[in-house]
């Protein structure tokens, strides 16, 4: 019984990561639907069994993976945060740099600056 349930909290995981860090598209419906549609399972036994393996929620699972997205997409240096926002699928910019600062603690802007702010006290050593 519990490696099934381990099984099927790794196939969460998964399904979530591959969402987010690999996959351009936006789902068309709600994550709750999206995941039971991908793991054939009804999604409040997903949501309760996998914060009971985890200690945490899916919904947390899947927006902590959002922001550790969208702070490799500022190291990359690649996209300006409209960009990152669009492709990240928030609804505007500030959305973005709301739950940016609400998981990290730092606003996208500043992470930036801490990042740089890094990389020349590593060229200089």
């Amino acid at each position: 019984m519990d490696d099934k349930r381990s099984i099927l909290v790794e196939k969460i995981k998964s399904a979530i990561i591959e969402l987010v860090h690999y996959t351009d598209d936006q789902i068309k419906v709600n994550l709750s639907d999206y995941l039971s549609e991908q793991l054939n399972h009804d999604y409040t036994y997903m949501a309760n069994l996998f914060s009971e393996v985890k200690g945490t929620t899916i919904e947390k699972f899947y927006l902590t993976h959002k922001i550790e997205r969208v702070k490799e997409l500022i190291v990359y240096d690649e996209l300006n945060l409209s960009e990152i926002a669009y492709k990240m699928h928030y609804s505007s910019v500030a959305h973005l740099s709301n739950q940016f600062k609400k998981y990290t603690g730092l606003t996208p802007s500043h992470f930036k600056k801490l990042k740089h702010k890094r990389r020349d006290t590593l060229e200089d050593v």
